[in-house]
């Protein structure tokens, strides 16, 4: 693996302080990556020197409420989530969009921010994360209302948090390595940190806060009666995708173009499951760097894709 030094320190931004891994030169392309659930900025530790060997300034936060990032009681809906990342890339990058990649809840959120805030996103890489829209109206199918039993679970009120922080966070490993392909490929001591960060009952909290506030949302009358268009997303976009994810269906994948303003790419990994940034960096990194590379030429089928798209309006806006 490439040797570039990875740099933990707090970023002070308007809405909280972040916590983030950063490796790369300062005056390279940023990229940022946000991690999902229930890991941390740590989930890229392997994908970060791979990206700064290649020039670009890789930085990971910890998002609100996990790790060393601030917890505040409130603030867990996409709005609010999108835009502490619309802030720290503003704060990193002033003067030019940034490379934004998201893996699960990341994902959910970097989908927001380009969609909501077009100006800040140059490219969009998404790692087994649905957009919105297409989990809105696929979660209630059988086939994934089974995988999501969790999402329901957790809108119980006390008990989640109670189990997830109970004997010191001890359940989150046995999550993640339920959900692995093979675990002895993650480094020792790496789900041990997320075991801690969940330790805190507190933190559990917060991070069960992001599906709560989404399907209150999703489920609210006021949305149902007066849904509004969801913008589609002008960046080129990349969905990386293992096919052994046992949370999220294939079907999550496709119908996706209404979505987007260019052809959407979607690379799956067969022999890849819901945690690839942490099974495969090698994998993920490949794809990010051939997928932000300045110049890339697009291909005939891309040239030829219509540009104009299915409107999706009178569609509900996600969570």
């Amino acid at each position: 693996m490439p040797m570039n030094p990875i740099t933990p320190r707090s970023v002070s931004l308007p809405a909280l302080r972040m916590q983030v891994l950063e490796a790369g030169p300062a005056d390279g392309p940023l990229v940022l990556l946000l991690h999902g659930f229930p890991e941390l900025s740590e989930s890229w530790r392997e994908v970060l020197p791979r990206l700064a060997e290649a020039g670009f300034r890789a930085v990971a936060p910890d998002l609100r409420g996990y790790g060393g990032t601030d917890r505040p009681a409130e603030g867990y809906d996409l709005d609010t989530l999108a835009g502490d990342v619309v802030q720290l890339a503003r704060h990193l990058q002033p003067d030019r969009p940034v490379y934004l990649v998201g893996h699960d809840w990341g994902g959910v959120i970097a989908y927001h921010v380009a969609a909501m805030h077009p100006e800040v996103v140059e490219r969009l890489a998404v790692v087994n994360a649905p957009h919105p829209e297409r989990m809105a109206r696929e979660i209630w199918k059988p086939g994934q209302l089974v995988r999501s039993w969790y999402v329901f679970f957790f809108q119980l009120p006390w008990l989640p948090e109670l189990l997830l922080s109970a004997r010191g966070g001890a359940l989150v490993p046995r999550m993640l390595r339920r959900e692995m392909v093979d675990p002895s490929r993650v480094p020792p001591g790496r789900l041990a940190e997320y075991e801690a960060n969940f330790s805190s009952r507190e933190a559990a909290r917060a991070a069960i806060d992001y599906y709560r506030v989404a399907f209150r949302r999703t489920v609210d009358p006021r949305r149902l009666r007066e849904p509004r268009p969801y913008p589609r997303i002008r960046a080129p976009f990349l969905l990386i995708w293992g096919e052994q994810d046992t949370a999220l269906r294939k079907q999550l994948t496709r119908g996706l173009e209404p979505y987007f303003e260019q052809k959407p790419a979607v690379q799956y990994l067969p022999e890849e499951g819901h945690f690839v940034p942490l099974e495969a960096p090698e994998k993920v990194a490949a794809l990010l760097i051939e997928h932000f590379s300045a110049g890339r030429a697009l291909t005939d089928e891309e040239a030829r894709w219509p540009r104009e798209t299915a409107s999706l309006e009178g569609q509900q806006p996600p969570a």
